[in-house]
């Protein structure tokens, strides 16, 4: 072949790898959209040699200087985990979800704002401690109280100076530590690795594993009280959920909806059960005979929902709500096994230590139980304790995810520009934040929630056992839609309820039952739930979609509470 000339060789190879690499090199910018780099060794090897003869004064690769740069390419990213040429992009918050749900928000402020002109307005005296005085209810006069209408609709900004913002601004940090570091961790392939690992060894047996899953999380909000933590689950769990052949749906039921229902069938839960024990005058963490025997029948009716939805999905993938949006997230998260990750020492020794600084956190959690329970420790510590789990998450997890990142090879800017980015990709949750907080500035502005409060004492009064312990309840439920904190609950009906239960033979251990039922799964039901509508953006779910996949676990809790009231009553919990 080296014996033709060059114009006969050239005449003849025109479709050859020579007149390619010769054709491409005269259009650099078509050169760089085809990604010519991709074919250039196998061009070095098998037909540059050949044309060095050919071609006078062309400076050609050799096959050896190839295969040189070949291994160097090879061993240098083998020592990493960096993904280059599909970076991850970790959380990824649906602004389409956002948006709708903002929107929804802004307009429930607005009509909070009509209630605060046309209710009437009163208040009850607080003690220092911030808990309702009871028979001390007072309605205002006039116009006294009254909340103006530029108050209610600058109220996204007037929250910058009421007590709501400390809080508001704890969910932010929490949030932006949240998507910072899952950029980082799917970057590096970290999440890859944990995702591929549990699939690997579970795959043949999906549904134990659902099942075990459900009850870790349940088992951490109902001993714990751990709820807004179950925010660094969900995109793993989605993950887990799509490489089983499930869909965000289900992975949303093994983290938050398990985590929310935990909270529901509270056993030692310092948040609620311990808080309303102690107001009650009851020994604390006592009938937990009953409670556990809610907590069990909660756990096999959300278990057996999750499974029974599961098949249905893995029949027919199209008929979940979700189908046409996991299509996205199977691509992001790579819903399959990886071997290559799980042939990766730098990515096995990243996991671990990831995996430890999580583990952390449940050390925290056993240390804030147990100092809840200290007597010497004073009511306003107590207090500041309560958020160390949630300080202890966010530290921790932050903490591990970047070391995680460094040790799988993220270094430097690539490291501190991905964790920035991260935060970007999870900002657009800040404005439904900013809505939430909103709305509860202007109905305790206006005034009217301790009339709400007055009134249905006063309906409750006159009721049975039964039905009062169930109006109870419901007040409960329908107060978690403007006051979604359990403590801050507790504080307002509590001092009120508790003599009521006391005139109508209600024992107080059924009003802490109620209480707790009441303030569980709640806290995932309201547009008004920022943990909810953060979870749903991660994965792009509307608001709508999830509740017609979710209304009927609502249902379902809804009818275990009611046979548990009842048994309440007829045993005299």
């Amino acid at each position: 072949m080296l014996s033709e000339t060059g114009g006969e060789y050239k005449n003849k190879t025109k479709n050859s790898f020579w007149f390619i690499w010769k054709k491409l090199q005269k259009n650099t910018v078509e050169a760089k959209k085809i990604r010519l780099h991709k074919y250039a060794n196998i061009l070095d090897k098998y037909a540059l040699l050949e044309y060095n003869a050919t071609i006078p004064g062309r400076k050609l690769q050799t096959v050896r200087q190839g295969e040189r740069k070949m291994k160097k390419q090879k061993t240098a990213p083998a020592e990493s985990a960096v993904q280059t040429e599909k970076k991850g992009t970790g959380i990824q918050i649906d602004k389409k979800t956002v948006f709708g749900i903002t929107a929804l928000l802004l307009v429930i402020m607005l009509l909070a704002g009509v209630l605060t002109q046309v209710v009437p307005r009163g208040e009850y005296q607080m003690d220092d401690s911030g808990m309702v005085i009871n028979s001390t209810y007072h309605e205002f006069a006039g116009d006294e109280g009254k909340m103006p209408w530029w108050k209610i609709i600058l109220a996204p900004i007037m929250v910058f100076t009421s007590s709501q913002i400390t809080t508001g601004i704890g969910i932010v940090v929490f949030i932006v530590l949240i998507g910072g570091t899952f950029l980082i961790l799917d970057r590096s392939g970290v999440l890859k690795y944990i995702m591929s690992s549990v699939v690997r060894k579970f795959e043949k047996k999906k549904y134990l594993l659902l099942a075990v899953i459900v009850f870790v999380c349940m088992m951490m909000s109902s001993v714990v009280g751990v709820l807004e933590e179950s925010l660094t689950l969900v995109p793993l769990a989605v993950a887990i959920s799509l490489a089983l052949g499930w869909d965000s749906f289900v992975g949303l039921g093994i983290s938050m909806v398990s985590i929310a229902f935990g909270y529901t069938a509270a056993t030692f839960n310092p948040f609620n059960v311990g808080i309303l024990q102690t107001m009650a005058d009851l020994p604390l963490f006592s009938g937990l005979a009953y409670r556990l025997l809610f907590f069990v029948c909660v756990y096999v009716s959300l278990v057996l929902f999750l499974i029974v939805y599961a098949k249905k999905i893995e029949k027919n993938p199209e008929k979940s709500l979700c189908y046409e949006s996991d299509k996205e997230l199977r691509v992001r998260f790579g819903a399959e096994v990886d071997d290559e990750a799980l042939n990766n020492p730098a990515l096995k020794k990243a996991t671990k230590t990831f995996v430890g600084c999580v583990g952390g956190v449940l050390l925290i959690v056993a240390v804030s139980f147990a100092l809840q329970k200290v007597d010497a420790i004073s009511d306003s510590v107590k207090e500041l304790i309560n958020y160390l789990p949630l300080v202890g998450m966010a530290i921790l997890f932050t903490v591990g995810g970047i070391s995680a990142g460094y040790i799988a090879g993220i270094r430097g800017k690539a490291l501190g520009g991905g964790f920035l980015e991260g935060v970007k990709t999870i900002a657009p949750c800040l404005p439904m934040i900013w809505a939430i907080l909103s709305i509860t500035y202007v109905l305790q502005e206006g005034n009217i929630i301790h009339t709400i409060l007055y009134h249905v004492y006063n309906l409750t009064s006159s009721m049975s056992k039964t039905g009062a312990l169930f109006a109870i309840f419901l007040f409960v439920v329908a107060l978690e839609f403007i006051v979604g904190s359990g403590t801050a609950k507790a504080f307002l009906i509590m001092p009120i309820v508790l003599p009521l239960a006391d005139l109508l033979g209600l024992t107080r251990q059924s009003i802490v039952l109620a209480f707790t039922m009441g303030d569980g799964f709640c806290n995932i039901l309201y547009p008004t739930s920022g943990i909810m509508v953060i979870a749903i953006g991660m994965v792009g779910i509307s608001y709508g979609k999830y509740l017609r996949w979710s209304w009927k676990l609502f249902v379902m809790e809804f009818g275990l509470a009611a046979l548990a009231m009842l048994g309440a009553v007829a045993i005299g919990y």
